[in-house]
């Protein structure tokens, strides 16, 4: 049984987040329970280092973990194979184009080791009015006018908080992630918790404070 904090309860539209530092352990990050998905509770969360990610059957719950997986253009890796693929003309990319379709795919594809998605359609609605107001951007990956694979995320300043990536073509989301990282301007680039295939292409993990600080410093 996890003790949660009192005010780690989002009680109201107008409850504060609790500050970073007081997110849990276990569950790593856990830092708020509740709320709405909102234009302004969820910028509100980004600027300070927090994100919603939560399975359908349960409430909203809220995160700040420690380390942080980010990535930054200049730790960019490009395997010899995958420079090969960039220097092709087997894909073509395209920014802010197709968003629904991107966030559906992100939504339905198979995930190796993983059983279900933390999308749901609450999430699906708040990131596309995100996208409509000009705080969510994508990179979709096509391939002979296909969309194959693709990511989206919350832009604000000079940072990127990646939400979720897809790929239905081998090489195509590390060609979406390679477009983001040298091409869109960000100097910074979350990606939450750490995975494999982010860790391979060159992401690295951070305390929390140095995050924070970071986005103090980026918005």
């Amino acid at each position: 049984m996890i003790d949660i904090p009192q005010d780690f309860v989002l009680a109201s539209a107008s409850t504060p987040f609790p500050a970073t530092e007081r997110a849990l352990k276990e569950p790593n990050g856990l830092i708020a329970i509740g709320g709405e998905l909102s234009t302004q509770r969820l910028l509100e969360a980004y600027s300070q280092g927090i994100f919603p990610w939560y399975s359908e059957q349960d409430p909203i719950l809220w995160y700040s973990p420690n380390p942080r997986m980010v990535m930054t253009s200049d730790r960019l890796h490009v395997s010899k194979s995958l420079q090969k693929t960039l220097n092709s003309d087997k894909f073509q990319i395209k920014v802010d184009t197709d968003f629904e379709q991107i966030i559906h795919h992100c939504k339905t594809v198979e995930r190796k080791d993983q059983t279900g998605t933390w999308i749901d359609q609450a999430m699906v609605d708040a990131y596309t009015d995100l996208y409509q107001q000009g705080f969510v951007r994508c990179v979709g990956v096509y391939q002979e006018s296909r969309l194959v694979g693709g990511l989206y995320g919350v832009s604000l300043g000079k940072v990127f908080f990646g939400e979720s990536m897809f790929s239905l073509v081998a090489d195509s989301s590390k060609v979406a992630f390679v477009h983001l990282l040298k091409n869109m301007g960000y100097s910074l680039v979350d990606c939450q918790v750490e995975s494999p295939h982010l860790k391979s292409l060159g992401a690295f993990n951070v305390e929390r404070h140095a995050f924070i600080q970071s986005l103090q410093e980026l918005l």
